[in-house]
């Protein structure tokens, strides 16, 4: 990681904390600075921009009342941001199950054709590295990795799907996510 890299993380961890100690200006700062990032993150899941709204609104929500229970020494910010924007847009995804996209695939060609906070953050340098990191994965754990992130898919169904153990399909995940994150850590 770069030494700008380094003092952003510390910069957002920093506001996060703060934010847990009901300081609105870092509350403010921490939108301003990762808003963006993480409405393409739901927007790219949702594939739609109403929801991805709604859902960006419930993430901040949550991070007002629950940023006191950040801990830098886990996880980062961003990371621990990511992570709440993911689980809260699969929730709303799992609400919504017989919206699913027939093929999960198909989210890498959802486009929003407004200049928006998400397709800034989807031309960013992170979601370039996580694409490339991604794109080293075998295609099948790769797939895998992509439907259980993108679409909420359970192990079971991913299991299902591909036609294996149970075991196996939890073990694809979990070997990729260790890859995914050597490689992004590199």
């Amino acid at each position: 990681m770069t030494v700008t890299r380094v003092a952003e993380h510390e910069e957002l961890n920093r506001l996060l904390q703060q934010a847990g100690r009901s300081d609105q200006q870092a509350f403010g700062e921490l939108y301003r600075r990762t808003s963006s990032k993480l409405f393409g993150v739901c927007l790219r899941m949702l594939r739609d921009h109403g929801a991805a709204e709604e859902v960006l609104q419930e993430i901040y929500i949550t991070v007002w009342h629950r940023a006191a229970s950040f801990d830098a020494a886990k996880a980062s910010a961003i990371t621990w941001l990511t992570t709440l924007s993911r689980n809260k847009a699969i929730d709303r995804l799992r609400q919504h199950r017989e919206e699913l996209p027939d093929d999960p695939r198909s989210l890498e060609d959802a486009v929003d054709e407004l200049p928006s906070p998400a397709a800034q953050a989807q031309a960013s340098q992170e979601h370039r590295r996580l694409a490339d990191c991604l794109d080293a994965l075998e295609p099948q754990q790769r797939n895998s990795v992509r439907e259980a992130f993108f679409t909420g898919a359970t192990y079971n169904e991913l299991a299902t799907r591909c036609q294996v153990p149970l075991g196996t399909m939890k073990s694809w995940i979990r070997r990729s996510l260790m890859q995914l994150r050597t490689c992004l850590d590199s």
